[in-house]
């Protein structure tokens, strides 16, 4: 066998050509990069304004860079990013269309900058428009939780511990724990934002430039509140992104909570909700099933995402200052992380919306799960000053009565009761009751109905809802 044959056999099929065509497929970014177009065009206008007042371009040559960017944009705006791998990314794809356009004069709008700079603030820029994008998200979502928990506070649904029925709650007070759950993500979102919101612009390769540049003016034509102070830290920091990431995950285990509470209340045996033909699928070979695949995807997704998180993190845990290529991996999971998370919002929030509670199914289980059962024992200590563990042993043998009867424990004969325990009396009935049990708990937080209207009411407030 020859050499060149052993060789072309060794690289194989589409890298018949050597490691000269590996080293161009592996080192290419614009088929992921090109996200950043919008940024990339807004940063580059941004810099060149810059050199312009400045005094480091020339004002004419300064005007056309801006209006050679301004026909670029509204290319890609028409046809998409062209994919060059010679080109290998959308910093120099838009560099190589704006001197065909322009000419030699492209060349200056490159003055006093590194691609390491210009990607990290076309990564802050990606990053920030993607918290605004979410957090308009999870506001539809917020809105949907309180609406609908606005129609059921004082819907009785079993609350469960372990999946076992614990004590009769609301199915608003349940939505409005999802409410207070998505609040947090937002604060966590926000709080990424506010510490990303810096520019990288101007730290050039790793150093800084000898340019007489203006960070500061660059900084505020693109929305951040300063320049960073650290042009080593600034080319290689990708905390932004990994707060970002940190922040998806944690919403998307919300979000799969929720899209779990959602495919068990679908469940025949369960039957608490009718969920919305536009979230659901049939099956193929069994025309009764209605399938919650929305939901169940929703359930699936938190797991990418919990997986892009951890594949930046590995990414970024041993590298030296300053630039490393390791970090042109740092797009794609994130790019995919906030494509799974807008899909999932999306899907729950028109989850909660439009699906169709069945709160007589509700009642019915919380009822038959004995959830007032606590409610009894402490009626035994507070009404016949019984000790709370022979209250509970009490409350059992009533508990085992009723199921026995396949009734309510408010069902139960007084005189079933008497002959548990001579202490009770008709006074234990109005502790006995859902409605009894719901309304007793009151406390700041509780599933008491007016409680619940009470936190459904400061939700609409905070977040401008009308009645």
């Amino acid at each position: 066998m020859s050499g060149n044959s052993g060789s072309n056999q060794m690289w194989g099929g589409r890298f018949a050509a050597g490691p000269s065509a590996i080293m161009r497929e592996i080192n290419a970014s614009i088929p992921f990069d090109k996200a950043l177009w919008r940024q990339d065009i807004a940063a580059s206008k941004a810099h060149v304004d810059m050199l312009a007042t400045q005094g480091i371009v020339a004002e004419d040559d300064a005007r056309l860079i801006a209006g050679g960017l301004d026909q670029v944009a509204a290319e890609y705006e028409a046809n998409g990013v062209p994919e060059n791998w010679d080109l290998e990314d959308i910093h120099m794809t838009t560099e190589s269309r704006l001197a065909e356009l322009i000419g030699p004069a492209a060349g200056r709008l490159h003055t006093a900058r590194s691609r390491n700079d210009q990607v990290a603030t076309d990564f802050r820029l990606w990053v920030r428009d993607a918290i605004d994008q979410v957090d308009s998200g999870l506001l539809a979502l917020q809105t949907a939780l309180v609406t609908r928990a606005g129609e059921h506070a004082a819907s009785i649904m079993p609350g469960f511990t372990h999946l076992q029925t614990a004590q009769p709650v609301t199915l608003g007070h349940h939505l409005m724990a999802y409410y207070e759950m998505i609040a947090r993500d937002r604060s966590r979102f926000a709080d990424a934002r506010a510490r990303m919101n810096r520019s990288p612009l101007g730290a050039a390769a790793l150093a800084g430039t000898g340019f007489p540049i203006d960070r500061f003016r660059t900084a505020q034509a693109l929305g951040f509140d300063g320049p960073t102070d650290n042009s080593l830290d600034s080319v290689s920091d990708r905390d932004f992104a990994l707060d970002y990431l940190m922040a998806a995950a944690q919403c998307s285990l919300h979000l799969s909570r929720l899209a779990e509470e959602f495919i068990i209340w679908a469940s025949q045996p369960f039957g608490f909700v009718t969920l919305p033909d536009s979230l659901s699928t049939g099956s193929s070979i069994m025309p009764q099933k209605k399938n919650p695949d929305a939901a169940e995807l929703v359930r699936g997704h938190s797991g990418r995402i919990v997986g892009c998180l951890t594949a930046l993190m590995i990414t970024m845990k041993g590298l030296p200052l300053a630039y490393s290529k390791d970090m042109q991996d740092d797009k794609p999971p994130v790019f995919e992380a906030a494509s799974l998370l807008a899909l999932s919002i999306a899907a729950m929030a028109g989850m909660v919306a439009e699906a169709k509670f069945r709160t007589d199914r509700m009642r019915g289980a919380a009822e038959l799960g004995y959830a007032t059962a606590t409610d009894l024992a402490d009626w035994l200590v507070r009404q016949a000053n019984i000790p709370f563990r022979e209250a509970h042993h009490i409350t059992g043998s009533a508990v085992k009565l009723a199921e026995s009867r396949g009734i309510a424990l408010d069902q139960l004969p007084l005189e079933d009761l008497k002959a548990i325990d001579a202490r009770i009396d008709e006074r234990v009935y109005a502790a006995l009751s859902v409605e009894a049990s719901v309304a007793a708990r009151s406390s700041h937080g509780g599933t008491a109905p007016a409680e619940v209207r009470k936190r459904v009411a400061q939700a609409r407030e905070a977040l401008g809802i009308e009645e």
